[in-house]
């Protein structure tokens, strides 16, 4: 793995998730990944999140595009952490894995699999996983 690669950040989110929630766990997991200084290429979710405020302010304050993709599409990709949660809300067993995977192009690398936010006083409102592409080196 291309240790400059740029990241590719999976993310799932409950409606209603505040983007400082999605922003402050993506910022956690590449600090506990050791990717801090790294460029973030894209936020990746599925489909049926694509007008999610906080996924979509989320991308905004980072700078970087959201890109989706169907669940159908999420399903078939091979993750180490499935859920049925997500499976039963959106159709896919999971989201940030897969989606990380999937945007991250043939032969991308999981870096670091699911990550639930953890916010105060009430159950997770995002996860997100990260994943770079496949080095030409």
């Amino acid at each position: 793995m291309d240790a400059d690669a740029p990241l590719i950040v999976g993310v799932g989110a409950r409606r209603g998730v505040p983007a400082a929630e999605v922003v402050d766990l993506i910022a956690d997991a590449v600090a506990a990944a050791g990717c801090t200084g790294r460029p973030v290429l894209a936020l990746a979710t599925v489909t049926a999140k694509a007008a999610e405020p906080g996924l979509t302010g989320a991308a905004r304050r980072l700078g970087v595009p959201l890109w989706t993709y169907p669940a159908r599409a999420l399903a078939a990709v091979r993750v180490p952490d499935p859920s049925g949660a997500a499976a039963a809300a959106v159709g896919t067993p999971s989201v940030a894995e897969a989606a990380a995977l999937l945007a991250a192009g043939p032969g991308g690398e999981l870096i670091a699999g699911k990550r639930k936010s953890a916010p105060r006083g009430r159950p997770a409102g995002a996860t997100c996983a990260l994943a770079v592409p496949r080095s030409n080196g």
